[in-house]
Parts: C-alpha cells; structure tokens; sequence
C-alpha cells in the first residue's frame, strides 16, 4: 500500500516542484516505485521528468473530471523511473469544473484507490495556493512535506500552511500530518540562513529533516534538459542532498 505525501507550500517559487521531482529520482534510485502526480497547471513536474505537456492523450485534468481512467493517463519518466500522472494548462479550467462536482474535495483520493498497490510511494506536487486542486492533494495524502527556504517570509507563509493543514485535518482527512519540514536553496554564507534555520529546529524540533538542500546551479539547469536533477549530475551536492533526502524520508516512514 502507497505512502502518499503532499509536497505543499502556498508561497511560491520555493522549490516545490524541483524537491517533488529530485524526491521522486531518489526514491527510485533505491528500488522504490514512484508515482509523481502533478498538480499544478503550469505542469513544471511534468516536464521536469522528461514528458512533453503538449503532447499528453490524456492527463491528471481527465482523471479528475472523470473523464478518464488513472491508469491510463500515467505515463513512465524514463529519465526518473518513476510513473507519471502528467498535467499540461487544461488543469486550470478544472477550478471552476469541479465546482459542480459531488465530493470535489475527494476526486484524487477516489481515483488513487485503483493504483494505491502499485507504488509505495505517491507524491503530490501542489500548486501554491490553497485551491480546489491543493487540496484535494491534502484530501487524498497522509502526509505532508513542506518545503522552504530559510527567510523572513517563508516562516509568515509556514504558519498559514501549517493552520490550513490543522483544517484539513479536523474537517476533511484526520490521517493527514505534517512529515516534515525540508530546507532547500540554503545558503551557509547568509547570516539570515542559519538563524531561520535554527529557529526551525527549535520550533519544530524533529520535524525538520536533517537533510538540507544547498542552492545548486546544476539543479536549476536539470528541467531544461527533462532530466531529475539527481540523474543529470549525480555527483552535484544538490543531487547528494536529495538523494540523502530520499533515504532520510524512507527512514523516517519506518518509524512512523
């Protein structure tokens, strides 16, 4: 049976995608079975695991409206190795679509139950903001991994996700529950870095993984490519930080 892991921040520009992405190659890379879903209609993930968005015969938008099957739409990153639910920008008119719908919130949720066995993990990369389709990725996960970056800002946006994961919790999924907390883009030589990165551990103690992404050119240059960073240049630190990362999470789920 699936893990299924949100990574969900409502700032955006904060690596969601890129962490989504570099999660799903980790994982892989130690014999694990991947299924990336891609939540957002700018459809970054979908691209950033090598499949052409302009080209999809079917997407996660179909399989939300019903309109297609889950196992159908999946496609394989042969440059992750990890399955794929795609998106491309039909996912934006899905907002206003589901609307109508009976159990809105609870579409993703219905529609994984045909393929919960086939992976042991499902990540959800999630649009950043609180919309129809973030959270129906919050419906249907057991957990959530929050990216962010170590500034001002991200600890203002931190507290409004973490409230709406409370809400979520309380009304909609009582399995759903903060996972952990990943640093990303960190740069040691900022005073300002290592302050929120202390006050995180502090606050959040051990939900803050050990595991820090350092801010890394060649994983910014991985999506243009359609190759997972880690796969792209695997000796890059960013690359051993999200690998180190996969481990440090497949640990943790044990101990859950």
């Amino acid at each position: 049976m699936a893990k299924i892991f949100c990574v969900a921040n409502q700032k955006g520009g904060v690596g969601k995608t890129t962490t989504a992405v570099n999660l799903a190659a980790a994982l892989a890379n130690i014999k694990q079975r991947v299924l990336l879903i891609d939540l957002d209609p700018q459809g970054n993930a979908t691209m950033g695991a090598g499949i052409d968005k302009a080209k999809l015969p079917s997407s996660v938008y179909q399989v939300l409206l019903g309109m297609g099957d889950i196992k159908d739409a999946r496609q394989t990153s042969e440059t992750g190795r990890f399955d794929v639910l795609p998106a491309n920008r039909d996912l934006a008119g899905a907002e206003v679509e589901m609307v109508e719908l009976e159990n809105r919130e609870t579409r993703l949720k219905t529609a994984l139950a045909a393929v919960l066995d086939d992976y042991d993990f499902i990540l959800i990369d999630c649009p950043p903001a609180l919309s129809m389709l973030t959270l129906n990725g919050l419906c249907a996960a057991h957990g959530v991994i929050i990216p962010m970056q170590c500034e001002y800002y991200a600890l203002e946006g931190l507290s409004d996700l973490v409230n709406t994961i409370k809400i979520v919790h309380a009304k909609l999924n009582p399995d759903l529950k903060v996972i952990g907390l990943l640093r990303v883009m960190f740069d040691p030589r900022m005073m300002l870095s290592q302050q929120v990165s202390s006050q995180l551990e502090q606050h959040f103690g051990d939900k803050v993984f050990k595991s820090i992404i350092p801010r890394n050119v060649r994983l910014a240059e991985a999506p243009s490519y359609g190759v997972p960073g880690v796969n792209f240049d695997a000796g890059a630190k960013g690359a051993q930080a999200y690998i180190a990362f996969g481990k440090e999470l497949v640990e943790r789920i044990q101990k859950i």
